[in-house]
């Protein structure tokens, strides 16, 4: 510094009395030369003014920016959670510009650590929401993602942490509806099973995401997918015990008519499916079909066979009895009783009045 203002003297002293030389030279008056020699100074004061003022506008944007750089630094420190560094400024030494850029790469650290730490909330959040949406059954499966709203102000591990633990207790939530809403449809593919009904139909009535195609779909665990399956189990569980009972009526009915026309064990077999369910409880009916409508329908038609050989085979009884009564009444030389008359008799048969 001291050199350039040495040099400058010398050239302005130079410059100077290379001037005067030629106001000697022309002949320039004293009055001219005062007025020169002012209108000189005066420009070089404007010069050194503007200079001082840029340099003074430079050295204000220098001040700022290392204020916005230090306010930046502590905002990030807060937002991440950090321990903030007190008395920054009067730990930087150096120049303006040293200043700045000693700050500089802790500010970028803090910047990339913002955004790292910015990404990892949008993530747990969205994944907060979808579930949220899974167990409001409000997620639709075409439906784009929404971007969450993360409070930017609060980027701390330990709200982070605390975003983790909800989505880990929401997880576990979505594991135990998952694994109530698999026992269900187990149990509506067992019971359709056992009642001959189309379990695809049944289920996909229920929520179409809850077939067993490996569609990719993620199953349905809303409260209202819950409650229809219960409602759907709690259905067919009624229908099997209605079934049950109407089987167990029939096998009943259908050893009675065996036993009364001693029918053959080969007839009685084709049966077993029936009459095993007798006496046992509607937990324990669980063969495929054992509760079709088509056994039903097949056990209804076999039974009205059996009754209608009955009453033809009740009808031969008593004409063979009627004959052998009216050859005994013959013999005794008795009047047969007109209350026993064979006819009476057949049609007493033939209105299901009488039952054996």
């Amino acid at each position: 510094m001291a050199q350039l203002e040495v040099q400058a003297d010398t050239t302005c002293g130079s410059l100077l009395r290379e001037l005067q030389g030629i106001w000697d030279e022309v002949g320039e008056s004293d009055n001219e030369r005062d007025r020169m020699l002012l209108q000189l100074e005066q420009e070089c004061l404007e010069v050194y003014r503007r200079k001082v003022d840029q340099a003074s506008h430079a050295r204000a944007r220098l001040h700022q920016a290392l204020a916005d750089s230090e306010a930046e630094l502590t905002a990030l420190l807060a937002a991440l959670g950090d321990r903030l560094v007190l008395g920054r400024s009067e730990k930087l030494v150096g120049t303006l510009r040293e200043q700045l850029a000693a700050v500089q790469p802790q500010l970028d650290e803090l910047r990339q650590k913002r955004q790292e730490r910015l990404e990892q909330f949008v993530e747990v959040k969205m994944q907060i929401q979808k579930m949220c949406a899974e167990i409001t059954g409000s997620l639709q499966p075409n439906d784009p993602p929404s971007h969450p709203t993360i409070d930017e102000q609060d980027l701390s591990l330990r709200r982070l942490d605390d975003y983790y633990a909800e989505l880990q207790s929401l997880q576990q939530e979505k594991n135990e509806r998952l694994h109530q809403v698999l026992d269900y449809v187990s149990m509506v593919h067992d019971l359709c099973a056992v009642l001959g009904m189309d379990f695809f139909k049944t289920i996909t009535e229920v929520h179409p995401s809850l077939d067993e195609s490996p569609s990719g779909q993620s199953k349905s665990i809303s409260n209202d997918t819950l409650k229809r399956l219960v409602k759907t189990v709690q259905s067919l569980q009624q229908e099997r015990r209605h079934r049950i009972q109407k089987l167990q009526d029939l096998g009943a009915f259908l050893i009675e008519l065996w036993n009364l026309m001693d029918s053959p064990d080969e007839e009685r077999q084709l049966f077993h499916h029936v009459t095993c369910i007798i006496g046992i409880s509607e937990n324990e009916v669980m063969a495929p079909g054992a509760l079709a409508l088509d056994t039903i329908e097949q056990t209804e038609v076999e039974v009205e066979r059996l009754d209608l050989l009955k009453a033809s085979k009740m009808k031969e009884l008593v004409m063979k009895k009627q004959q052998e009564l009216d050859e005994i009444y013959e013999r005794a030389h008795v009047e047969p009783d007109p209350n026993t008359a064979q006819e009476k008799i057949i049609a007493i048969i033939d209105s299901g009045i009488f039952d054996p």
